[in-house]
């Protein structure tokens, strides 16, 4: 008797209406309302710009820094390569250190599975360490759902949390708050703070460590996420950058980590690598001062109970798409956002999705999908780029973001069904076909100049091509078609002329004229000249 097993499908995107993988309206309609903000626009300027440089000046130190870029490219995509069994070397290796790994197919279940564990505890309380991951599926939401209080210990997550804000950065998620503004939100909802609190930064961080150290001395339940877990041995990492997440993962009795799979590496000594490239591509440090490697229980020492929680929520389907897998070899560096124009003036919070910027806007559609609906705000993602390809030469695992994003227009094109856009592209290439057609469409063309201003430029197109002259000028059609000027008179006439300089070969110039515009026709240099024209 056979068994029917089913038919192949794709592997699921994270599930739609779930965590924080889209936002409420379309990039565009978001994007216009924060560039409203000056403030906002003050605020991402001065801190990218700051970031920009440091990067560069940490980077310009190492004479193999394009050779650690090739290295982590690689060993990214040979984890990709070989994610099934390293995932399962990392369980094994988790578990023979008295660990415990767990499962989870997509962010609700890993909530649950989150929510699970506190409650065996009997903690009514977590503190956390920043994690992107546990931003992704929203498990603040559901703990404090759930009766349990979340501690953000991060201070611009602490920051956020306290605003009832969302994270509009990678790597600083409140990128978009200026220190008047963090005073004001430490005097409005940090409790016992100093009515005199000023907005000196460090008065600030005093401020936050009084209220965070009685969270880090009672807390019995530590939340985390993971910058790298290595098969070979078993071993998490987390680097950061002001001790709190040290705090977080050595003092409470039970330490939970949420790790996307795609963060595991092959070999202890892959780390080599990426504690190089990620603080200097994140930061503009050389090195993060907290780094923190722990491996399974260690009796005595630190948690004495560590689950690991291992997320797919899409990452699955992402690898399946053979050309979008490339995303998953993020390392949350956050270079691009700090390099991207559209991101410093729009900000985080346009993308609608815990990862912002360029990276965000092709690892979001690729974990949760862009067309769920018919108006998915996702599907805005892959256009919000001006493809300058800044993103791609700051990326220290080499990401070709620009074309990523020119794959996922495609994709969502050749989904969206018939478009106003799609019957422009059909009509194009049907007078394309027509030669006679294809010259009278050129004449009718040559009507649009009386659109124009008097620059020469169309700053206002008829439907349906409004949308393109809403953001940019079109020049106006030429007096003359290429196709005209070619048969004309002036046209054969330039072109004889360029033929017959070629024929006379690069010696032979004119009396005026030599190589460079600077040898004589008799092959003597000028007074003061010499070969290349440079002496």
């Amino acid at each position: 008797m056979s068994t029917f097993l089913g038919m192949p499908a794709r592997p699921p995107r994270s599930p739609y209406g779930t965590g924080n993988l889209r936002g409420d309206e379309p990039f565009p309609r978001a994007a216009h309302q924060e560039l409203g903000n000056a403030q906002l626009r003050r605020n991402l300027g001065r801190a990218t710009t700051t970031i920009r440089a440091k990067r560069l000046n940490v980077t310009g130190e190492l004479p193999d820094w394009e050779a650690l870029r090739e290295a982590g490219s690689a060993i990214k995509t040979d984890a990709l390569n070989r994610l099934p069994e390293l995932l399962e070397q990392l369980e094994h290796q988790v578990t023979e250190r008295g660990g415990t790994v767990h499962w989870a197919r997509d962010g609700a279940e890993a909530n649950e599975i989150v929510t699970r564990l506190v409650r065996a505890t009997g903690s009514g309380e977590v503190i956390k360490v920043k994690s992107m991951a546990t931003q992704e599926i929203g498990l603040n939401e559901h703990l404090e759902a759930a009766g349990i209080t979340p501690y953000e210990t991060d201070l611009a997550e602490l920051i956020v949390q306290l605003a009832h804000d969302r994270p509009s950065h990678i790597l600083v998620p409140a990128i978009h708050r200026n220190r008047d503004e963090i005073r004001q939100i430490f005097l409005d909802h940090l409790p016992g703070v100093d009515p005199e609190l000023d907005n000196v930064p460090a008065h600030l961080a005093a401020a936050a460590r009084a209220y965070l150290r009685e969270k880090f001395m009672t807390a019995r339940v530590a939340v985390s996420g993971a910058n790298f877990g290595v098969a070979e041995t078993g071993t998490l990492a987390v680097v950061e950058s002001e001790g709190n997440g040290r705090m977080c993962l050595t003092l409470p009795e039970t330490l939970i980590t949420v790790m996307g799979i795609e963060k595991v590496l092959p070999r202890y000594r892959d780390l080599e690598v990426f504690l190089q490239l990620l603080p200097r591509s994140s930061t503009g440090e050389r090195m993060n001062p907290y780094t923190s490697l722990w491996t399974g229980v260690t009796p005595g020492d630190g948690p004495q109970d560590f689950h690991l929680v291992l997320l797919d929520n899409g990452r699955t389907a992402a690898l399946a798409d053979t050309v979008g897998r490339a995303a998953l070899n993020c390392i949350r560096c956050s270079a691009c956002l700090n390099v991207c124009p559209v991101y410093e003036r729009a900000g985080g919070h346009a993308y609608g999705s815990t990862y912002p910027g360029p990276i965000g806007a092709v690892l979001t559609p690729q974990l949760a999908g862009m067309d769920a609906t018919a108006d998915d705000p996702n599907s805005s993602l892959p256009y919000a780029s001006s493809l300058c390809g800044a993103c791609f030469d700051a990326c220290p695992v080499k990401i070709d973001i620009p074309s990523l994003l020119v794959e996922l227009r495609h994709q969502h094109t050749e989904q969206t069904g018939t478009t106003a856009e799609k019957l422009a592209m059909k009509a194009a290439a049907a007078v394309m076909k027509r030669p006679t057609l294809y010259a009278g469409a050129q004449k009718a063309a040559g009507l649009g100049r009386a659109l124009a201003g008097r620059d020469g430029m169309i700053s206002r197109l008829p439907p349906p091509f409004g949308g393109w002259s809403d953001s940019r000028d079109t020049a106006a059609p030429p007096r003359q078609t290429f196709r005209a000027w070619y048969a004309s008179a002036e046209g054969r006439a330039t072109l004889r002329a360029a033929a017959d300089e070629h024929d006379r070969g690069p010696d032979e110039h004119t009396p005026d004229q030599g190589e460079g515009g600077m040898r004589r026709r008799d092959g003597e240099h000028a007074p003061g000249q010499g070969e290349g024209g440079t002496e």
